[in-house]
């Protein structure tokens, strides 16, 4: 027994302390069970039963035995059950894999540097089971650029097909970039918000550097090819020929709506960058678009108007849709079609916002008190949501200002208009009825 108890670090207790641990169980609170071993009369061990501290159930058990030989026991079957349990490699990484199929060492990589590889596994776990892949050499060739450790982070867990590029295919993509892109520093920037449009195949390169000179031959800004390589990227991938044709067809509009061929190119600068999008249109879209304008009665002159106001939105529409939006708008104003005409070319948003936006619109408006007169007034309130008006009219009535009868010029526009506007009344409350430093005039 001594030899056992020094074994496992147990002590044998006294007749002092076996009454001390009596007195304890007793004191434990009713239901609290613990473990008592008993003995048989012939000195054979018998199965061990719970035994609580429950009055009733506490009266029926057996006496319990020497601390001690209990303790050795349990020391034994523990030691028992762990010779018989199979032993588990664990990792110390959290985030390690225990997948065999996925690249340990693409795993180890991004864990590395700090890449969420749990939201790399639940959106794009397919790239952690490629190989090869290069995810050290990428993130060196990122910071090279002068990326931080914290975007490179949050490029690869967004983009991780980044990391099955090679460090070629990437250094030749950089130079592609820095030949319309400013700085690094702008790339970086680049590439933070639109890591798919730099990380693009191999097999798209001479399609970008055909795209690149075409539009660096029309004069355009470097700036406003950036942008359209990083908004629409798949303009860029495919061949040369299919944006010529778009252009062609968007110059050759301009020119016939009555544009000069001086102010085409500031026109058509100004157009690519405002919607990238267009690119990808086919130009007959733009064609039927036009003729349906003109047969609702719509100038040249102002079709020209209409077409610049609309940033690129002209080749995103068909006939049908603008039929049902200008149709529902009508009935709801009450007005003629050359009235409807010059709301149009006010707010084009009567054009592509659909049926059931248009309702919630006018709905919202008409419920905060504004009557239709001024909408007709001041038809660009339609392009705010009735959240934001109802969140501006009360910003407004605080300063005093009643919607009803002072206008919408205050309600209207974008947040910084609104922020303008809204100062100028707060700067009107705030001004002080009198003059202080000015002298008082007397009777002579």
């Amino acid at each position: 027994m001594e030899g056992f108890s020094k074994l496992f670090g147990f002590r044998t207790f006294g007749d002092k302390e076996k009454m001390s641990f009596k007195n304890q169980y007793r004191k434990l609170p009713l239901g609290v069970t613990v473990v008592n071993f008993t003995t048989r009369h012939d000195g054979r061990r018998r199965q061990f039963h719970n035994k609580t501290s429950h009055p009733v159930t506490a009266a029926k058990g057996n006496p319990p035995l020497d601390v001690a030989e209990m303790l050795r026991l349990a020391a034994t079957s523990l030691c028992l059950r762990c010779q018989r349990s199979p032993s588990l490699r664990l990792r110390v990484r959290p985030c390690a894999t225990l997948n065999q199929s996925e690249n340990q060492e693409t795993v180890d990589a991004l864990y590395d540097l700090s890449v969420d590889i749990q939201k790399v596994r639940k959106l794009k776990g397919w790239v952690l089971h490629r190989s090869p892949a290069y995810a050290k050499e990428v993130a060196g060739l990122l910071k090279d650029m002068g990326a931080s450790g914290a975007v490179v982070a949050r490029i690869l867990a967004v983009h991780p097909e980044a990391v099955l590029h090679t460090p070629e295919q990437v250094r030749s993509q950089k130079e592609l970039w820095m030949s319309v892109c400013p700085s690094q520093r702008d790339l970086v920037g680049i590439i933070e918000k639109f890591p798919a449009s730099f990380f693009t195949s191999a097999s798209h390169r001479d399609n970008q550097r055909s795209n690149i000179a075409f539009f660096l031959g029309l004069s355009l800004n470097k700036r406003v090819v950036t942008k359209l390589m990083a908004g629409a990227p798949q303009s860029f991938s495919r061949p040369v020929q299919q944006n010529q044709e778009v252009v062609c067809t968007l110059q050759q509009t301009y020119l016939e709506l009555g544009g000069e061929e001086a102010n085409m190119k500031v026109w058509l600068q100004k157009l690519l960058s405002q919607n990238p999008f267009v690119l990808l249109k086919p130009p007959e879209v733009l064609r039927q678009n036009l003729m349906f304008l003109r047969g609702r009665g719509f100038s040249t002159a102002e079709l020209l108007r209409l077409l610049s106001k609309l940033r690129g939105f002209v080749i995103e529409l068909n006939p049908d849709s603008m039929r049902r939006s200008l149709t529902f708008a009508q009935d709801a104003i009450g007005c003629t079609e050359a009235e409807l005409r010059d709301l149009v070319l006010k707010c084009p948003a009567l054009l592509y916002y659909p049926e059931s936006t248009l309702a919630e619109r006018f709905g919202g408006l008409l419920g905060a008190g504004i009557s239709m007169s001024q909408i007709t007034e001041t038809p660009t309130i339609l392009e705010l949501t009735p959240q934001i008006v109802s969140c501006r009219i009360r910003q407004l009535e605080a300063r005093g200002y009643d919607v009803k009868s002072g206008g919408l010029d205050a309600l209207n526009g974008t947040k910084k208009d609104f922020e303008r506007s809204f100062g100028k009344l707060q700067l009107r409350g705030e001004r002080p009825l009198f003059n202080p430093v000015a002298p008082l005039r007397g009777d002579d």
